[in-house]
């Protein structure tokens, strides 16, 4: 194919060329020529990629999972498939919470109203079990303590895809208001199911905003529509083809629904940040004096080679996530890889043919400069705001470090714990529920902990012991009641003789109890009623199941992976930017800044969401702890992004140091020509993510707000006074490394330039 007219377009008679150093012959430098010689074939091959990719994303969205908080392979997990196998029972996680218009839940009528719902919800498609406070002998946990309320409860069959599918189908139809009671529909399964109803929505309301405004964001900083729209379809173009793929590996595992939230704004904030590289270098290469199809080439190696190393950071950061075995989060490593993926193959193959195609109508509207200005002149605002820090480097440096270490402090009370309903709005209608139970039932039989022990025979031989161990159970701290075998147990002694109820709990070879906890023991201290009633056995085998065991072993799994995960991230992140830099000053920093970063990124969680500050503006209900995957999950995708930033400034300033030997001056051109960029690119980031600061789900909320606060200060404060000051403090010492990794590094590194 022929090149394009754009592509040999001469410069301007009013730029004359400048003296230039050879073109680079770097893969990447072919790479850029190849698509300058051929950029409309590029584009349709891309725009026949889009469309394909258009055909799988638009049933991404009906593929993607659902998921609990539990961590496969467990021992909570095997115990309930053991009871499920044996005993045909499990947890329940739907209730309807039935409310006596007149009377108690004792009357006759409602009693036969009760009894009618809980047949009519156990004639339901995926519905495995029921229960209800009048099956089940009148139960003491499942009325509320003044008798105007009780509960029918229901095991879901399948996946919990499956479930909360059938649900969705079955539970708008229960939500009654007669003469004779008022039902409403709760559960765990209908909360999260809600949740993603609502993320759903957030999604579909965020792309509305976002798109728009990152567009008038462009045209502002380009002062160019069409490098406005075209840096937007790049990030639009990662958006669609991610959420492709994303279907496509819904064909060999789970993806979770809440991953697409991420990829929205990750692959408008990476398309468009690598894009505001791609095009800032090309612009520098045109106004350098170099012909259009010159200028791609260079601007691909140079910048292709900072945004490689950007995307290769981004992905170690959450590739990371696949270490713990949870699918949820690992759905969220899955599609923060494509995004990086899709945007760095935009960036350097997709908009290189288009920079081909409009070659000088890519700049501004303005004049150029020329010579040393276009290569990152003296007279920019971030040139002289690093000379002032560098030359006071501690009378700005320490009180900028003050700040971030206040804005931090936080941090140190932080707590973790268990997710619930209000992550949902106040007015949400599962929500409302779960308030009620709140506030009217001492303790909840939906959380009850199941302890199935293995060995004793739930028949009568087998009598005596049950009715010891229930009894000595039910004597511990927190314990509301217990049922077996043998009757229903609290304060040491039985309350309830045994029922028909109590046959869920028979087997001629083993048996199980379900205690329940009071809401405070559990909403407080889990972890020390699960190993209070693990020690109520003492060396005796059991195995323990239920809600809150499975929230405690997802918890557990996840401490217990944490420190590999953040040492794998820092190590590698740690190898990257010495292979980039070729000093181990330089990387220890730019760590050790990120870790400042999210430091400040969870004094504001831990501020505004645990302990309730903005909680009204915000319009969410602290609990006085943080669910700990989404602070993890935000973690590694706040630590890649940062790390991004990072990049695409120390490319800069070894740039010129390489190339002047000057460490101030090399860190002072660094960042007049990083920083704009930097600055507009963490803006227009910022601004995607805040779309979610107003999301209904208190998730999306901390993970809007929290991504915005990290992102600001790690744009400002780190970059524009920390970096400077370090890297005047340390002088020449920034560029060392002991010999042996000097000769590593003269092996294995890799230019940035």
């Amino acid at each position: 194919m022929a090149t394009s007219p754009a592509a040999t377009t001469s410069t301007p008679p009013s730029e004359a060329p400048f003296k230039t150093t050879p073109p680079p012959n770097t893969a990447l430098a072919r790479l850029g020529g190849g698509i300058a010689r051929r950029p409309r074939l590029v584009i349709w091959l891309s725009a026949l990629l889009t469309v394909f990719g258009l055909v799988l994303a638009a049933g991404a969205m009906d593929r993607l999972a659902l998921s609990r908080f539990e961590s496969p392979g467990s021992e909570s997990i095997d115990t309930r498939a053991a009871l499920a196998e044996e005993f045909d029972t499990g947890t329940p996680s739907v209730l309807l919470l039935i409310t006596a218009k007149h009377g108690t839940v004792d009357d006759q009528e409602v009693a036969e109203a009760g009894l009618g719902l809980e047949r009519e919800l156990a004639a339901q498609d995926g519905v495995a079990e029921t229960a209800s406070y009048w099956s089940r002998d009148k139960s003491p946990v499942m009325r509320a303590e003044d008798g105007s309320q009780a509960l029918v409860i229901a095991r879901m069959s399948g996946t919990v895809t499956e479930a909360r599918t059938r649900l969705a189908e079955f539970a708008p139809g229960f939500a009654r208001d007669d003469a004779t009671v008022k039902v409403r529909v709760g559960g765990g399964d209908e909360v999260f199911r809600q949740a993603a109803e609502q993320a759903r929505t957030d999604f579909l309301r965020a792309e509305m905003i976002v798109f728009p405004l990152v567009l008038l964001l462009l045209a502002f900083l380009y002062r160019r529509f069409s490098a406005a729209l075209l840096t937007l379809g790049m990030g639009l173009f990662s958006v669609i083809t991610t959420l492709a793929l994303m279907r496509l590996l819904t064909y060999v595992t789970d993806v979770s629904t809440f991953a697409a939230n991420l990829t929205l704004v990750m692959g408008i904030g990476l398309g468009v940040d690598y894009s505001l590289f791609v095009i800032s270098r090309f612009r520098e290469e045109l106004a350098a004096g170099h012909e259009v199809a010159e200028a791609t080439s260079r601007a691909v190696d140079g910048a292709g080679r900072t945004v490689a190393f950007s995307g290769l950071t981004v992905i170690v950061s959450l590739a990371c996530l696949m270490l713990f075995p949870f699918p949820f989060l690992r759905s969220f490593a899955y599609s923060g890889i494509a995004v990086v993926l899709t945007s760095v193959f935009a960036a350097l193959v997709v908009l290189p043919a288009a920079l081909s195609l409009l070659g000088h109508r890519i700049r501004r509207r303005r004049k150029h400069t020329s010579g040393a200005a276009a290569r990152g002149g003296p007279d920019g605002w971030w040139h002289s705001t690093a000379l002032r820090m560098m030359r006071r480097p501690l009378a700005y440096g320490i009180p900028a470090l003050a700040v971030l270490l206040a804005l931090s402090a936080p941090a140190l009370g932080i707590s973790f714990g268990a997710p619930d309903d209000r992550v949902l709005p106040a007015d949400v209608s599962s929500r409302v529920v779960q308030d009620d139970i709140r506030a009217n039932f001492a303790a909840e039989e939906m959380d009850a902990i199941q302890v199935l022990r293995p060995g004793l025979p739930g028949n009568d031989s087998g009598r005596a012991a049950i009715d010891a161990t229930a009894a000595e159970l039910s004597r511990l701290e927190g314990i509301q009641q217990v049922d077996a075998l043998t009757g229903s147990y609290a304060d040491g002694r039985r309350i309830q003789e045994p029922g028909e109820s109590a046959d869920r709990f028979r087997s001629d070879e083993n048996t199980w109890f379900s205690v329940i906890a009071t809401q405070d023991a559990l909403g407080t201290e889990p972890d020390r009623v699960l190993a209070d009633v693990r020690s109520a056995f003492g060396d005796t085998e059991v195995r323990i199941g239920g809600y809150p065991a499975e929230l405690g072993d997802f918890r557990r799994v996840l401490v217990e992976r944490l420190p590999a995960v953040l040492g794998l991230i820092l190590l590698v992140t740690f190898v990257i930017l010495f292979l980039m830099t070729g000093s181990v000053l330089l990387a220890a920093k730019a760590i050790v800044l990120n870790a400042l970063s999210m430091a400040v990124m969870f004094g504001a969680l831990v501020w505004i969401f645990q302990e309730g500050h903005l909680s009204g503006p915000l319009g969410f209900t602290s609990t006085g702890s943080l669910e700990p995957s989404i602070p993890i999950l935000m973690f590694c995708t706040a630590f890649g992004l940062s790390m991004d930033y990072e990049v695409f400034m120390l490319s800069r300033i070894k740039e010129e140091y390489d190339r002047t030997g000057d460490n101030s001056a090399s860190v002072a051109a660094g960042l007049e020509r990083s920083g704009p960029l930097i600055t507009a690119a963490a803006v227009i980031l910022a601004a995607s993510f805040a779309t979610y600061a107003s999301s209904g789900i208190v998730y999306l909320k901390m993970l809007g707000l929290g991504m915005v606060v990290v992102i600001l200060v790690d744009a400002t404060l780190i970059r524009a006074v920390l970096v400077p000051v370090l890297m005047r403090l340390a002088g020449r010492a920034n560029w060392w490394s002991p010999a042996p990794l000097r000769r590593l590094h003269a092996r294995f590194g890799i230019a940035t330039h």
